[in-house]
């Protein structure tokens, strides 16, 4: 853990010396495959790619840019990260939700993050949009194992409410103002890189799940460990149906991402103003 936080605090010199200033950050953003256009609306925009920054992993998959945008939305400083890390990419769960300890480093309180995920529940729609009101982690590992550093964080923290109860309303009633179709439910966590089997569908569906994807619940578990308030949102981007199945690729899931990206920009973009 003292290795954890040296790495943080170079991190964070470079930052401060490559901006030259960093102002206190309020609000962080993870952005998912396809939901990279909400960065283009940050105002007074200043980019830096993951490859310069000392200790970022670098995205290796298709949709994600792969740079920290630092600017404001609305009076709100915000960062937003153009693209994240997958454990199945081959990074240890440390390098996949390192980025998290920067944000909280950099003074935010408040994640907000995105996905692009199967639709479980048979009312979703794809290219529907899903608040995220609790996860199941089925992956199996879990960030937080091994040993802990009180100054980051509790050996034990209570996930009761892990998604915040507030901003989810704010969500939907926004979502209700602009004429936005979103749905709350569960998503679960898988380590992919292959999508799931019928078997595996109908599992999730009986375990009471209504969204499903290989990212976010690694992020949002040591967000919550590090203190912050979580807003996650995700893209129906395929329906996973058991009984109507049918073969599905990553261009259709970008295509439906893409498709539905100028909602979900939208939707955070005012979410964020409004806080």
């Amino acid at each position: 853990m003292h290795e954890l936080k040296n790495k943080i605090a170079e991190t964070f010199k470079f930052i401060k010396d490559e901006l030259k200033e960093i102002p206190k950050i309020d609000i962080a953003i993870i952005l998912g495959t396809g939901l990279g256009n909400l960065a283009e609306k940050i105002k007074e925009k200043r980019n830096i790619e993951y490859w310069k920054v000392p200790n970022f992993p670098v995205s290796t998959v298709k949709g994600h840019k792969g740079e920290l945008v630092f600017g404001k939305i609305g009076d709100k400083n915000v960062v937003a990260m153009e693209g994240r890390f997958h454990y199945y990419e081959g990074y240890p769960l440390d390098q996949v939700t390192y980025p998290v300890r920067v944000v909280k480093a950099l003074g935010a309180k408040i994640l907000v993050v995105s996905n692009a995920a199967g639709g479980m529940n048979p009312a979703y729609k794809a290219g529907d949009l899903m608040a995220i009101a609790d996860h199941i982690n089925f992956t199996g590992v879990n960030p937080l194992i091994g040993p802990n550093d009180e100054s980051l964080g509790p050996r034990f923290p209570d996930f009761c409410d892990l998604y915040d109860p507030k901003l989810i309303a704010l969500a939907e009633q926004i979502a209700k103002e602009e004429k936005i179709r979103m749905h709350k439910g569960v998503y679960i966590g898988v380590t992919g890189p292959n999508l799931e089997t019928r078997a595996e569908y109908k599992f999730f569906q009986m375990i009471g799940v209504d969204a499903v994807g290989m990212s976010t619940v690694p992020e949002v578990i040591v967000a919550r460990h590090a203190g912050l308030r979580i807003f996650g949102i995700s893209v129906i981007t395929d329906v996973c149906l058991p009984e109507t199945l049918k073969p599905c690729n990553i261009d259709e899931i970008i295509k439906t991402a893409n498709e539905a990206e100028p909602k979900l920009t939208k939707l955070i973009y005012t979410l964020i103003e409004r806080i």
